[in-house]
Protein backbone atom coordinates (compact mmCIF):
# COMPACT_ATOMS: atom_id res chain seq x y z
CA UNK A 1 0.00 0.00 0.00
CA UNK A 2 1.79 3.54 -1.15
CA UNK A 3 2.77 5.61 1.96
CA UNK A 4 1.14 8.68 0.48
CA UNK A 5 -2.50 7.26 1.06
CA UNK A 6 -1.65 7.14 5.25
CA UNK A 7 -3.03 9.21 7.42
CA UNK A 8 -3.64 10.37 10.91
CA UNK A 9 -6.30 7.90 12.87
CA UNK A 10 -6.85 4.52 12.75
CA UNK A 11 -4.72 3.46 9.97
CA UNK A 12 -1.46 5.31 11.76
CA UNK A 13 -2.47 3.61 14.84
CA UNK A 14 -3.18 0.30 13.36
CA UNK A 15 0.27 0.22 11.67
CA UNK A 16 2.43 -0.06 14.82
CA UNK A 17 1.09 -3.08 15.69
CA UNK A 18 0.00 -4.92 12.77
CA UNK A 19 3.01 -7.47 13.29
CA UNK A 20 1.19 -9.56 15.56
CA UNK A 21 -2.07 -9.86 13.66
CA UNK A 22 -0.02 -11.40 10.30
CA UNK A 23 1.80 -14.06 12.98
CA UNK A 24 -2.61 -14.31 13.41
CA UNK A 25 -3.20 -14.76 10.33
CA UNK A 26 -1.15 -17.76 9.35
CA UNK A 27 -1.52 -19.18 12.62
CA UNK A 28 -5.56 -19.66 11.17
CA UNK A 29 -4.21 -20.60 7.77
CA UNK A 30 -1.77 -23.45 9.32
CA UNK A 31 -5.15 -24.97 11.23
CA UNK A 32 -8.04 -24.12 8.80
CA UNK A 33 -11.45 -25.66 10.28
CA UNK A 34 -14.13 -26.47 7.78
CA UNK A 35 -18.05 -25.38 8.25
CA UNK A 36 -19.23 -26.30 11.69
CA UNK A 37 -16.18 -27.60 13.03
CA UNK A 38 -14.37 -23.96 13.57
CA UNK A 39 -13.57 -24.99 17.29
CA UNK A 40 -10.03 -24.22 17.19
CA UNK A 41 -10.62 -20.57 15.39
CA UNK A 42 -13.57 -19.42 17.88
CA UNK A 43 -11.59 -20.20 21.50
CA UNK A 44 -9.00 -18.18 19.61
CA UNK A 45 -11.00 -15.31 18.53
CA UNK A 46 -13.36 -15.34 21.67
CA UNK A 47 -10.23 -15.48 24.37
CA UNK A 48 -8.87 -12.12 22.26
CA UNK A 49 -11.63 -10.15 22.09
CA UNK A 50 -12.53 -11.31 26.09
CA UNK A 51 -8.97 -9.94 27.20
CA UNK A 52 -9.68 -6.77 24.79
CA UNK A 53 -12.96 -6.09 27.60
CA UNK A 54 -15.67 -7.46 25.08
CA UNK A 55 -18.65 -8.80 26.24
CA UNK A 56 -18.26 -12.08 24.01
CA UNK A 57 -20.97 -14.88 23.46
CA UNK A 58 -20.06 -18.44 21.72
CA UNK A 59 -21.77 -21.11 20.40
CA UNK A 60 -24.46 -19.07 18.37
CA UNK A 61 -24.88 -21.28 15.34
CA UNK A 62 -22.84 -23.94 17.00
CA UNK A 63 -18.94 -21.96 16.50
CA UNK A 64 -19.97 -18.74 16.11
CA UNK A 65 -18.98 -15.94 18.47
CA UNK A 66 -20.42 -12.62 18.45
CA UNK A 67 -18.74 -9.85 20.81
CA UNK A 68 -20.04 -6.55 21.55
CA UNK A 69 -18.87 -3.49 23.16
CA UNK A 70 -20.60 -0.52 24.60
CA UNK A 71 -19.29 3.13 25.18
CA UNK A 72 -21.31 6.14 26.40
CA UNK A 73 -24.95 6.59 26.34
CA UNK A 74 -25.25 6.18 22.78
CA UNK A 75 -28.20 4.13 21.43
CA UNK A 76 -26.72 3.04 18.02
CA UNK A 77 -25.58 -0.35 17.17
CA UNK A 78 -22.98 -1.18 14.11
CA UNK A 79 -22.23 -4.77 13.29
CA UNK A 80 -19.13 -6.24 11.72
CA UNK A 81 -18.75 -9.73 10.03
CA UNK A 82 -15.63 -12.09 9.30
CA UNK A 83 -16.40 -15.83 7.98
CA UNK A 84 -14.27 -18.12 9.89
CA UNK A 85 -14.31 -21.30 7.88
CA UNK A 86 -11.77 -23.10 4.98
CA UNK A 87 -12.78 -25.05 2.33
CA UNK A 88 -12.51 -28.72 1.64
CA UNK A 89 -8.80 -28.38 -0.48
CA UNK A 90 -5.82 -29.96 -0.17
CA UNK A 91 -3.26 -27.09 0.12
CA UNK A 92 -0.88 -26.85 -2.70
CA UNK A 93 1.33 -23.77 -1.82
CA UNK A 94 4.25 -24.84 -0.12
CA UNK A 95 4.56 -22.07 2.74
CA UNK A 96 5.91 -22.29 5.82
CA UNK A 97 2.29 -21.64 7.48
CA UNK A 98 0.73 -23.97 5.06
CA UNK A 99 -2.00 -26.16 6.78
CA UNK A 100 -1.72 -28.91 8.58
CA UNK A 101 -5.20 -30.43 8.81
CA UNK A 102 -5.01 -32.72 5.16
CA UNK A 103 -7.49 -31.80 2.84
CA UNK A 104 -8.52 -28.31 4.63
CA UNK A 105 -7.03 -25.17 3.91
CA UNK A 106 -7.97 -21.52 3.98
CA UNK A 107 -8.36 -20.93 0.10
CA UNK A 108 -10.69 -17.88 0.16
CA UNK A 109 -9.02 -15.60 2.33
CA UNK A 110 -11.24 -16.04 5.84
CA UNK A 111 -7.93 -16.67 8.02
CA UNK A 112 -7.32 -12.90 6.81
CA UNK A 113 -10.74 -11.56 7.16
CA UNK A 114 -10.45 -12.83 11.14
CA UNK A 115 -7.29 -11.26 11.36
CA UNK A 116 -8.50 -7.59 10.01
CA UNK A 117 -11.41 -7.78 11.94
CA UNK A 118 -9.48 -8.96 15.33
CA UNK A 119 -6.63 -5.76 14.78
CA UNK A 120 -9.69 -3.50 14.25
CA UNK A 121 -11.64 -4.68 18.10
CA UNK A 122 -8.54 -4.77 19.69
CA UNK A 123 -7.76 -0.80 18.21
CA UNK A 124 -11.42 -0.12 18.95
CA UNK A 125 -11.51 -1.13 22.41
CA UNK A 126 -8.13 0.68 23.15
CA UNK A 127 -8.36 3.50 21.04
CA UNK A 128 -11.85 3.76 19.87
CA UNK A 129 -13.90 7.07 19.54
CA UNK A 130 -17.55 6.34 19.22
CA UNK A 131 -20.79 6.38 21.45
CA UNK A 132 -22.95 3.51 21.10
CA UNK A 133 -22.60 -0.41 20.56
CA UNK A 134 -19.97 -2.23 18.75
CA UNK A 135 -20.88 -6.29 17.29
CA UNK A 136 -18.71 -8.05 15.89
CA UNK A 137 -19.57 -11.41 14.36
CA UNK A 138 -17.32 -14.04 13.81
CA UNK A 139 -19.38 -16.32 11.53
CA UNK A 140 -19.50 -20.23 10.78
CA UNK A 141 -20.14 -22.21 7.42
CA UNK A 142 -19.92 -19.32 5.17
CA UNK A 143 -18.82 -21.75 2.34
CA UNK A 144 -21.82 -23.55 2.49
CA UNK A 145 -24.51 -21.36 2.66
CA UNK A 146 -25.52 -22.25 5.89
CA UNK A 147 -23.79 -20.20 8.71
CA UNK A 148 -25.46 -16.35 8.48
CA UNK A 149 -29.12 -18.30 8.36
CA UNK A 150 -29.08 -20.15 10.54
CA UNK A 151 -27.09 -17.54 13.12
CA UNK A 152 -30.25 -15.04 12.29
CA UNK A 153 -32.58 -18.09 12.95
CA UNK A 154 -30.77 -18.21 16.68
CA UNK A 155 -31.76 -15.14 17.49
CA UNK A 156 -29.06 -13.58 16.12
CA UNK A 157 -30.31 -9.69 15.22
CA UNK A 158 -32.98 -9.80 17.99
CA UNK A 159 -30.07 -10.83 20.82
CA UNK A 160 -27.52 -8.41 19.27
CA UNK A 161 -29.84 -5.52 17.56
CA UNK A 162 -27.84 -4.01 14.25
CA UNK A 163 -29.01 -0.49 12.55
CA UNK A 164 -26.14 -1.50 10.18
CA UNK A 165 -24.16 -4.98 9.14
CA UNK A 166 -21.08 -4.27 6.99
CA UNK A 167 -18.36 -7.71 5.68
CA UNK A 168 -15.46 -7.56 3.40
CA UNK A 169 -13.92 -9.93 1.18
CA UNK A 170 -10.37 -9.65 -0.18
CA UNK A 171 -10.06 -9.95 -4.25
CA UNK A 172 -7.25 -11.03 -6.14
CA UNK A 173 -6.68 -9.62 -9.75
CA UNK A 174 -7.60 -5.70 -7.68
CA UNK A 175 -5.32 -3.27 -7.25
CA UNK A 176 -3.94 -4.21 -3.74
CA UNK A 177 -5.29 -2.07 -0.85
CA UNK A 178 -7.48 -0.39 -2.76
CA UNK A 179 -11.42 -0.54 -1.87
CA UNK A 180 -14.94 -1.48 -4.43
CA UNK A 181 -18.16 -0.99 -3.34
CA UNK A 182 -20.90 -2.02 -5.48
CA UNK A 183 -24.51 0.10 -4.78
CA UNK A 184 -27.76 -2.91 -4.86
CA UNK A 185 -27.03 -6.03 -6.39
CA UNK A 186 -23.11 -6.92 -5.86
CA UNK A 187 -22.76 -10.99 -5.99
CA UNK A 188 -25.58 -13.46 -7.52
CA UNK A 189 -27.77 -15.45 -6.17
CA UNK A 190 -26.79 -18.97 -6.77
CA UNK A 191 -28.83 -22.33 -7.17
CA UNK A 192 -28.43 -25.90 -7.83
CA UNK A 193 -30.56 -28.28 -10.04
CA UNK A 194 -29.91 -32.06 -9.88
CA UNK A 195 -31.09 -33.68 -13.19
CA UNK A 196 -31.43 -37.60 -14.22
CA UNK A 197 -32.12 -38.73 -17.36
CA UNK A 198 -33.36 -42.00 -17.79
CA UNK A 199 -33.35 -44.15 -21.15
CA UNK A 200 -33.15 -47.47 -22.20
CA UNK A 201 -29.52 -48.46 -22.43
CA UNK A 202 -27.83 -51.53 -24.58
CA UNK A 203 -25.46 -52.27 -26.67
CA UNK A 204 -23.21 -49.49 -28.80
CA UNK A 205 -23.62 -51.31 -32.51
CA UNK A 206 -27.74 -51.40 -31.87
CA UNK A 207 -28.54 -47.50 -31.11
CA UNK A 208 -31.95 -48.28 -32.55
CA UNK A 209 -32.75 -50.42 -29.88
CA UNK A 210 -31.93 -47.87 -27.36
CA UNK A 211 -32.84 -44.39 -26.55
CA UNK A 212 -29.49 -43.02 -25.87
CA UNK A 213 -29.71 -40.62 -22.29
CA UNK A 214 -25.87 -39.71 -23.37
CA UNK A 215 -27.55 -37.68 -26.48
CA UNK A 216 -30.04 -36.37 -24.76
CA UNK A 217 -27.67 -34.84 -21.89
CA UNK A 218 -25.83 -33.89 -24.95
CA UNK A 219 -29.11 -31.75 -26.14
CA UNK A 220 -30.35 -31.14 -23.06
CA UNK A 221 -27.20 -29.02 -22.26
CA UNK A 222 -27.09 -27.01 -25.30
CA UNK A 223 -30.77 -26.11 -24.70
CA UNK A 224 -30.43 -24.97 -21.74
CA UNK A 225 -27.85 -22.07 -22.90
CA UNK A 226 -31.12 -20.81 -24.95
CA UNK A 227 -32.15 -19.34 -21.62
CA UNK A 228 -30.11 -17.05 -21.04
CA UNK A 229 -29.77 -15.98 -24.98
CA UNK A 230 -33.31 -16.61 -25.38
CA UNK A 231 -35.42 -16.49 -22.37
CA UNK A 232 -33.89 -13.65 -19.99
CA UNK A 233 -34.23 -9.55 -20.70
CA UNK A 234 -30.70 -8.85 -22.58
CA UNK A 235 -30.17 -6.10 -19.62
CA UNK A 236 -30.21 -8.75 -17.07
CA UNK A 237 -27.23 -11.36 -15.82
CA UNK A 238 -27.69 -15.28 -15.74
CA UNK A 239 -25.72 -17.71 -15.56
CA UNK A 240 -26.18 -21.59 -16.24
CA UNK A 241 -23.23 -24.05 -15.95
CA UNK A 242 -23.35 -27.87 -16.08
CA UNK A 243 -20.54 -28.53 -14.06
CA UNK A 244 -21.00 -32.14 -14.05
CA UNK A 245 -22.14 -35.10 -16.52
CA UNK A 246 -21.98 -38.46 -15.03
CA UNK A 247 -23.02 -41.76 -17.38
CA UNK A 248 -21.62 -45.44 -18.49
CA UNK A 249 -18.41 -47.07 -18.41
CA UNK A 250 -17.80 -48.89 -21.26
CA UNK A 251 -17.17 -46.88 -25.31
CA UNK A 252 -19.62 -49.72 -26.60
CA UNK A 253 -22.26 -49.73 -23.70
CA UNK A 254 -25.76 -47.16 -23.91
CA UNK A 255 -26.18 -46.80 -20.41
CA UNK A 256 -29.56 -46.54 -18.98
CA UNK A 257 -29.44 -42.94 -16.90
CA UNK A 258 -26.83 -40.07 -17.13
CA UNK A 259 -27.27 -37.50 -14.37
CA UNK A 260 -26.04 -33.79 -14.76
CA UNK A 261 -25.35 -31.50 -12.16
CA UNK A 262 -25.61 -27.37 -13.25
CA UNK A 263 -25.41 -24.12 -11.17
CA UNK A 264 -27.31 -21.01 -12.41
CA UNK A 265 -26.90 -17.62 -11.21
CA UNK A 266 -29.03 -14.14 -11.10
CA UNK A 267 -28.92 -11.01 -9.65
CA UNK A 268 -32.77 -10.09 -9.79
CA UNK A 269 -35.28 -12.04 -8.14
CA UNK A 270 -37.29 -12.25 -11.53
CA UNK A 271 -34.44 -13.63 -13.62
CA UNK A 272 -34.05 -16.15 -10.55
CA UNK A 273 -37.39 -17.47 -10.92
CA UNK A 274 -37.06 -17.57 -14.85
CA UNK A 275 -33.77 -19.75 -14.41
CA UNK A 276 -36.17 -22.11 -11.73
CA UNK A 277 -39.15 -22.24 -14.34
CA UNK A 278 -37.56 -23.15 -17.56
CA UNK A 279 -34.61 -25.59 -16.81
CA UNK A 280 -36.97 -28.12 -15.73
CA UNK A 281 -39.41 -27.10 -18.14
CA UNK A 282 -36.42 -27.20 -21.53
CA UNK A 283 -34.92 -30.59 -19.45
CA UNK A 284 -37.80 -32.86 -19.79
CA UNK A 285 -39.24 -31.44 -23.14
CA UNK A 286 -35.75 -32.13 -24.54
CA UNK A 287 -36.14 -35.68 -22.75
CA UNK A 288 -39.24 -36.97 -23.63
CA UNK A 289 -38.63 -35.43 -27.58
CA UNK A 290 -36.12 -38.30 -27.84
CA UNK A 291 -38.41 -40.84 -25.46
CA UNK A 292 -36.58 -40.58 -22.58
CA UNK A 293 -37.87 -38.94 -19.04
CA UNK A 294 -35.92 -36.37 -17.26
CA UNK A 295 -36.51 -35.69 -13.01
CA UNK A 296 -35.14 -32.08 -12.22
CA UNK A 297 -34.58 -31.56 -8.50
CA UNK A 298 -34.17 -27.50 -8.14
CA UNK A 299 -32.48 -26.56 -4.92
CA UNK A 300 -32.03 -22.32 -4.06
CA UNK A 301 -28.63 -21.96 -2.80
CA UNK A 302 -27.62 -17.67 -1.65
CA UNK A 303 -30.04 -15.01 -2.82
CA UNK A 304 -28.26 -12.38 -4.49
CA UNK A 305 -26.49 -9.89 -2.09
CA UNK A 306 -27.85 -6.66 -2.15
CA UNK A 307 -26.13 -3.93 -0.75
CA UNK A 308 -28.27 -1.07 0.70
CA UNK A 309 -27.37 2.55 -1.28
CA UNK A 310 -27.40 4.69 1.86
CA UNK A 311 -25.05 2.47 3.86
CA UNK A 312 -22.31 2.11 0.88
CA UNK A 313 -22.39 5.64 -0.08
CA UNK A 314 -21.92 5.80 3.76
CA UNK A 315 -18.02 3.38 3.39
CA UNK A 316 -17.00 4.69 0.53
CA UNK A 317 -17.11 8.13 1.97
CA UNK A 318 -15.59 6.67 5.45
CA UNK A 319 -12.95 4.83 2.95
CA UNK A 320 -12.56 8.17 0.92
CA UNK A 321 -11.85 10.35 4.01
CA UNK A 322 -9.94 7.58 5.48
CA UNK A 323 -7.19 7.19 2.84
CA UNK A 324 -8.18 9.05 0.23
CA UNK A 325 -9.60 9.00 -3.05
CA UNK A 326 -6.74 6.78 -4.45
CA UNK A 327 -7.70 4.13 -2.31
CA UNK A 328 -10.92 3.55 -4.05
CA UNK A 329 -11.29 1.23 -7.25
CA UNK A 330 -13.18 3.12 -9.81
CA UNK A 331 -15.91 1.52 -11.92
CA UNK A 332 -15.68 -1.33 -9.71
CA UNK A 333 -18.66 -4.25 -10.95
CA UNK A 334 -20.34 -6.63 -9.43
CA UNK A 335 -19.21 -10.18 -9.12
CA UNK A 336 -21.21 -13.10 -10.12
CA UNK A 337 -19.97 -15.55 -7.18
CA UNK A 338 -22.08 -15.90 -4.37
CA UNK A 339 -21.99 -15.22 -0.62
CA UNK A 340 -24.50 -16.24 2.29
CA UNK A 341 -23.68 -12.48 3.89
CA UNK A 342 -26.58 -11.94 1.75
CA UNK A 343 -29.01 -13.20 4.04
CA UNK A 344 -27.91 -10.76 6.71
CA UNK A 345 -28.48 -7.99 4.51
CA UNK A 346 -31.92 -9.57 3.98
CA UNK A 347 -32.70 -8.64 6.97
CA UNK A 348 -30.49 -5.63 7.98
CA UNK A 349 -29.53 -2.68 6.40
CA UNK A 350 -25.77 -2.83 5.30
CA UNK A 351 -22.75 -2.95 2.72
CA UNK A 352 -20.61 -5.80 1.23
CA UNK A 353 -16.91 -4.42 0.66
CA UNK A 354 -14.44 -5.97 -1.90
CA UNK A 355 -10.89 -5.20 -1.12
CA UNK A 356 -8.69 -5.97 -3.79
CA UNK A 357 -5.60 -8.21 -3.17
CA UNK A 358 -2.92 -7.89 -6.03
CA UNK A 359 -2.29 -10.27 -8.62
CA UNK A 360 -1.68 -13.79 -7.47
CA UNK A 361 -3.93 -17.04 -7.53
CA UNK A 362 -7.69 -16.69 -7.57
CA UNK A 363 -10.06 -17.66 -5.01
CA UNK A 364 -10.51 -21.19 -4.03
CA UNK A 365 -7.58 -22.57 -5.37
CA UNK A 366 -4.70 -24.96 -3.76
CA UNK A 367 -2.18 -22.17 -4.30
CA UNK A 368 -3.84 -19.17 -2.65
CA UNK A 369 -2.64 -17.22 0.08
CA UNK A 370 -4.49 -14.11 2.03
CA UNK A 371 -2.17 -11.56 0.93
CA UNK A 372 -0.71 -9.78 4.77
CA UNK A 373 -0.63 -6.40 3.13
CA UNK A 374 -4.08 -6.20 3.63
CA UNK A 375 -4.41 -6.52 7.29
CA UNK A 376 -3.81 -2.95 7.54
CA UNK A 377 -6.11 -1.02 4.92
CA UNK A 378 -8.72 -3.57 6.24
CA UNK A 379 -8.62 -3.12 10.06
CA UNK A 380 -8.38 0.95 9.59
CA UNK A 381 -10.87 0.67 7.49
CA UNK A 382 -13.58 -1.09 10.09
CA UNK A 383 -12.36 1.12 13.10
CA UNK A 384 -12.68 3.86 11.00
CA UNK A 385 -16.49 3.32 9.40
CA UNK A 386 -16.65 2.37 13.40
CA UNK A 387 -16.34 5.87 14.49
CA UNK A 388 -17.83 7.35 12.00
CA UNK A 389 -20.74 5.53 12.42
CA UNK A 390 -21.05 5.61 16.16
CA UNK A 391 -19.81 9.02 16.26
CA UNK A 392 -20.38 10.79 19.59
CA UNK A 393 -21.23 14.27 17.85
Amino acid sequence: MSATLLRPGPLARIAEGIAPFVALRRDLHRHPELAFAEHRTAETVARLLAGWGYRVDTGIAGTGVVATLQRGEGRRSLGLRADMDALPIAEQTGLAHASRNPGAMHACGHDGHVAILLAAAQDLAQHGDFDGRLTLIFQPAEETGSGAKRMIAEGLFDRFPCDAVFALHSWPGEAEGRFGFVEGPAMAAVDLALISIRGRGGHGASPQETVDPVVVAAHVITALQTVVSRNLDPLDMAVVTVGAIHGGEAANVIPDSVALKLTARSYREAARALLERRIPAITRAQAESFGATAEVEYRRGFPALVNHAAETAFARDVARRLLCDDALLPGFRPRTASEDFSHMLEVRPGSYIFLGAGEGPSLHNPRFDFNDALLLPGAALWSGLAEAFLSPA
